[in-house]
């Protein structure tokens, strides 16, 4: 059992934490905004994952995970203090901001009064991991000793606790080795692969990554377009495509386009690193571009089978960036909700989990209790996020319900041959 505080219970901070907690290390979860803290101290999550709560309330229960607003309580007994903040886009140049890591790392320097580990999880800029440890020497009060480690995460919301408890990998970036192997200790049980290099390198195999899977989504709805002018189907087209083992199927769904916290924001960060070293990235500022054209094409959809949206009623199924989650960061749907209601179109919405979240985003939408109450007086209904219960829904109380039957499926979860038989108006993504 090894002592670990994480600094962060955000997506990445809460599962990083509960999952070694999981693992029988004893585990203090940071942050500094009280009413998160109280609210998990009272059983209750800030955020939705699935399986989350669950692991919460055991290793809680058992004494292994605890959770407080102090750096002294929090670092008292740590071998490792992992920095899991927030770190969002700066301004319009899609820089990422370092505030709080530069926050943390300075309670870190302050509270440091024995030997740790500082390990990175936060996705950080080509050169953080040198910010970080020359910040903490700055405020170091001691002659503690301290070595700082970069450990980048590759969870993916709503399948969060899984990717923590059965990686694909484990990257680990240090000038010092022995820090960063000491650190491959805590993931050995896993038996998955682990990969030791520099910070620099591990920094950018993140923002790589990332880079690399949003560009095959916005490569396949690229394709999405061209096939919707020549009559063809993308859907047959990724399948076939998938079966090629140099391609593979993965991150092949045509639809809205990536959204959330890590993809829009990590491309943007990597094209502006990448500006500011003399490069021109070319083909990730086509990856941003597409992406926004995503939801556009989906309101031109609708526009072309309704005319003007003034006055019209529009649906929206789904309003998370992803099923699973409740993350409304870089939603399709508010693209999507804005530019209907900037043409005067009324927007009904309902999401199984994201509603509340939503209305601090979205409030002048009518929020509905399910999928039938948002059909309801609308001349179309858009799929905007594939929830598991939109797929099988009762089309025809569907269209009984509705003004006009018009529904543009950006998700494509739908059989667009049954529908205009029933006497819908179907129009898919990249479907002849």
């Amino acid at each position: 059992m090894r002592s670990i505080c994480v600094v962060g219970t955000g997506y990445v901070g809460l599962v990083t934490g509960t999952c070694f907690a999981e693992l029988g290390n004893q585990v203090t979860c940071l942050d500094v905004d009280e009413a998160k803290i109280a609210l998990l101290n009272s059983g209750k999550l800030p955020i939705y994952e699935p399986g989350l709560a669950d692991l919460v309330q055991r290793n809680f229960n058992m004494g292994r995970l605890r959770f407080t607003t102090s750096y002294a309580e929090g670092m008292a007994a740590a071998e490792f203090v992992f920095i899991a903040v927030n770190t969002p886009s700066s301004g319009d140049n899609g820089g990422a901001d370092l505030r709080f890591v530069e926050s943390a790392a300075k309670s870190i320097g302050r509270h440091l009064d024995h030997d740790l580990i500082i390990v990175n999880k936060s996705t950080v800029p080509i050169g953080t991991g040198d910010l970080v440890a020359s910040i903490v020497l700055a405020e170091r009060k001691t002659d503690a000793r301290f070595s700082v480690v970069s450990n980048p995460e590759f969870l993916r919301e709503g399948s969060a606790v899984a990717d923590c408890l059965n990686p694909d990998r484990v990257v680990l970036g240090s000038t010092n080795r022995t820090a960063a192997e000491t650190v491959a200790g805590l993931y050995l049980s896993l038996r998955c692969p682990i990969i030791i290099t520099d910070l620099a390198t591990a920094e950018m195999i993140k923002y790589a990554s990332n880079a690399m899977l949003a560009t095959r989504i916005s490569f396949i709805n690229e394709i999405a377009e061209v096939c919707e002018a020549l009559g063809a189907d993308v859907k047959q087209v990724a399948i076939g495509m998938g079966y090629d083992k140099r391609i593979g199927s993965s991150f092949l769904e045509a639809g809205l386009g990536y959204g959330g916290s890590c993809f829009p924001k990590d491309v943007k960060a990597l094209m502006h690193m990448a500006s500011t070293q003399g490069c021109h990235p070319q083909m990730l500022q086509a990856v941003t571009d597409i992406n926004s054209d995503q939801r556009k094409r989906a309101v031109d959809k609708v526009r072309n089978q309704l005319g003007r949206l003034e006055g019209k009623h529009v649906g929206l199924l789904g309003l998370a960036f992803k099923p699973n989650t409740d993350d409304m960061r870089e939603a399709a749907a508010v693209d999507i909700a804005n530019m209907l209601l900037a043409e005067g179109a009324h927007v009904r919405a309902y999401d199984p989990v994201a509603m509340e979240v939503a209305r601090g985003l979205l409030p002048n939408l009518t929020y509905c209790h399910d999928a039938y109450d948002v059909a309801r007086g609308c001349d179309a209904l858009m799929i905007v996020t594939e929830w598991n219960e939109f797929k099988q829904l009762d089309m025809e109380r569907v269209k009984a319900v509705m003004r006009q039957p018009v529904i543009v499926d950006g998700r494509n979860i739908y059989d667009g041959t049954t529908l205009r038989e029933m006497g819908f108006t179907y129009q898919g993504t990249g479907r002849s």
